[in-house]
């Protein structure tokens, strides 16, 4: 199939695609496995700018030494509610998923812990693993080093922040979970890439240029900056954040972030943490969700401004959007499908 229309794809075909361009660029297959489940989950749930969209540029990064394809990931230091790991420049989410797995044992029996990793990698949507101390009855909260500095400080030019996201999953009992999962920034790069790809115009108020006009158009991205949340309130969170994530965790921070848009060479060593929380450490978990539950149904049957339908709770699309693509299959933008159709072709593997 060629990539010259959109199209839809099974998830387990763009596992399987992901896994074979992995492999032929020399990662092994059960990393290869473990990964490519990731970046489709995260085009599964709509966070298409953190999903396959990324490989050509992870293809990049491994073909010019940037990534390392045989890491030992190991835990660098711990306590019994704490640790750090240190990723070995291995592929984003393979530390991430090992530092979430870490995190959710030692909340097992401390009832709440604290990972960190130094020498990672970019490691796609927070929400990835934000969600996963869900199965065990846990909150997850995940925080990271944006792979690329596009803020200043508020007042400044000089980008010295990232977008330093951050992600919170929280179960309910009836209800899809609770999961916040945003940039410290208006817009996250990704969305300015994609949209870039796909010849759409940014709203006013994602970007300005270094004069402070509004800057409109992705392709001339390069040109400014993005905007804070809330002004400086949005700066004062980047900063905070960039702090616990990498300077913590032994990981860049500030002007020694590698922009991984641009350098495919360097070892960008990313820094994250995730927390995971045990809901049966604070209080019974029925009760706790069923409270959820109630908050839910307060949020959605409050009075409402006019124009608006409907109030939305953070994570309530990314469950509506996870169950269509899983009925109807992961979209597939043309221009999309015609950068894998190449990729494909240059490491002589069976295209989506």
């Amino acid at each position: 199939m060629s990539g010259m229309a959109s199209r839809r794809v099974e998830k387990s075909d763009l596992e399987a695609f992901i896994v074979r361009v992995f492999q032929a660029c020399g990662v092994p297959e059960d990393d290869a496995f473990e990964v490519a489940q990731l970046m489709a989950e995260a085009d599964l749930i709509g966070a298409d700018a953190h999903g396959v969209f990324r490989l050509p540029q992870y293809v990049k990064r491994i073909e010019a030494g940037g990534i390392n394809t045989h890491p030992a990931i190991s835990v660098e230091s711990e306590r019994a509610a704490m640790a750090v790991l240190d990723g070995d420049n291995a592929l984003g989410h393979l530390v991430m998923s090992r530092a979430a797995e870490l995190a959710v044992e030692k909340a097992a029996t401390s009832g709440v812990a604290w990972v960190g990793a130094h020498h990672s990698n970019h490691a796609g949507p927070a929400s990835l693993y934000a969600r996963m101390p869900l199965s065990q009855d846990m909150i997850g909260l995940y925080v990271a080093v944006g792979s690329a500095n596009h803020l200043p400080p508020w007042g400044g030019i000089d980008m010295l922040l990232s977008t330093n996201p951050i992600a919170v999953a929280i179960p309910s009992g009836q209800n899809s979970p609770i999961v916040l999962d945003m940039a410290t920034t208006v817009a996250a790069y990704g969305k300015v890439k994609t949209m870039a790809q796909r010849g759409e115009t940014m709203p006013e108020g994602w970007m300005i240029d270094a004069m402070g006009n509004p800057l409109t158009d992705p392709k001339r991205a390069g040109e400014g900056f993005l905007l804070p949340i809330g002004g400086p309130k949005g700066y004062g969170l980047a900063l905070i954040f960039g702090l616990l994530a990498g300077t913590l965790n032994g990981a860049a921070f500030g002007k020694n972030v590698v922009d991984f848009n641009a350098d495919s060479k360097t070892v960008t060593n990313t820094g994250h943490f995730v927390i995971a929380l045990d809901i049966a450490a604070f209080t019974d978990v029925e009760t706790f969700k069923r409270d959820v539950d109630d908050i839910w149904a307060q949020m959605k049957g409050s009075a409402k401004l006019p124009g608006f339908f409907e109030i939305r709770l953070p994570g309530e699309r990314l469950a509506k959007t996870m169950a269509e693509n899983s009925a109807n299959g992961i979209p597939i933008p043309a221009e999309l499908g015609t950068q894998l159709d190449d990729l494909a072709a240059s490491l002589d593997v069976a295209r989506l």
